[in-house]
């Protein structure tokens, strides 16, 4: 049996028995195996950019928040950065959304009182920074609050191990790795919106992925590293009110994510229609063609907007927004 590929990055590997060897991540096939998951919740404002350890995530969600801005859940597993945030709080969708991952070490700033149960109830790991020292939720000088909150990664992973936490590694989560499926439309950008934000995807064949812009802007992590995607995924959900409220009294919108639904699975320049399935919260994702053919991701990050409004293409032959047909 050959031995497995630790990540030096996640010291609760150290405690587990020996498994077979996994070269790649599960989620998103990069290098440095299956780790434990850590999901963080990042605030994605223009106030909150640059956002830091972006670049190291295995899988970004963008999820609908209040007054129609988006917020990120991001999935750390094959390598986890020492600094990640800025932190926020967490969403009715997340609960929903991360059980599919298992029992995730889930990183947040809080939550509202009416929905703390409902996370201590969920099948995960609740290190929110309620729990947790200054050391591990840090302030960052250079920002402003509610800005200002950075995680250190290393510590709280650290603390994981030291308490023997039965956090999940990572796993198959319905997608495979392989080469696109025949057809596809050839485009060069694709412009994402919520009723608060926007995302535009651009393609680069230098770079092979899809650069992104925020709200118009470049995003570009605290690093300097533009933050893209190798595969983008358009996820079409219902998103409805729910019963909770932020602090200023705005309804949280619920975005669905079991069931089955429509979207676009973006990679190598092309967009492919595409239709998802998710039979209960414990299970993965699948996508695939209209005709039944399971969709393969690239290797590498993994972007997925969960959105209610049909993307904008442009093709790479015109100039002209395209909007899609359905």
């Amino acid at each position: 049996m050959a031995l497995a590929v630790l990540n030096p990055n996640n010291p609760l590997l150290s405690k587990l028995p020996f498994i077979e060897d996994s070269p790649t991540n599960s989620i998103s096939g990069l290098p440095g195996g299956d780790g434990p998951v850590l999901v963080v919740k990042i605030d994605d404002t223009r106030q909150a950019h640059p956002q830091i350890g972006l670049e190291d995530a295995d899988i970004i969600y963008i999820e609908q928040v209040e007054g129609g801005l988006t917020r990120l859940a991001a999935i750390f597993s094959s390598n986890i950065p020492t600094h990640i945030g800025p932190v926020r709080s967490a969403r009715i969708s997340d609960i929903e959304l991360l059980e599919q991952y298992g029992n995730v070490a889930f990183a947040y700033s809080g939550a509202q009182k009416k929905m703390r149960p409902v996370i201590e109830a969920a099948n995960l790991e609740d290190l929110g920074a309620q729990s947790q020292s200054s050391t591990i939720y840090t302030t960052d000088p250079n920002r402003i609050q509610p800005y200002a909150m950075v995680l250190r990664a290393d510590l709280l992973m650290q603390q994981m191990s030291e308490r023997d936490l039965p956090v999940a590694l990572s796993k198959s989560m319905g997608w495979k790795f392989g080469d696109a499926p025949d057809g596809g439309m050839d485009i060069k950008s694709a412009h994402l919106s919520w009723p608060a934000s926007s995302y535009d995807a651009h393609w680069s064949e230098d770079e092979e992925r899809w650069l992104l812009d925020h709200v118009g802007v470049p995003n570009i992590s605290a690093s300097g590293k533009r933050l893209g995607a190798k595969t983008l995924v358009i996820q079409l959900v219902s998103i409805t009110d729910s019963i909770y409220k932020d602090k200023v009294g705005g309804v949280t919108p619920f975005s669905a994510t079991v069931g089955v639904g429509r979207g676009y699975i973006l990679r190598d320049g092309k967009a492919f229609e595409a239709n998802w399935s998710r039979d209960n919260a414990s299970s993965g994702t699948t996508w695939r063609t209209p005709g039944g053919e399971e969709i393969a991701f690239a290797k590498g990050q993994i972007w997925v907007a969960l959105t209610d409004k049909e993307p904008v293409f442009t093709k790479k032959t015109s100039d002209a927004g395209i909007k899609s047909s359905k």
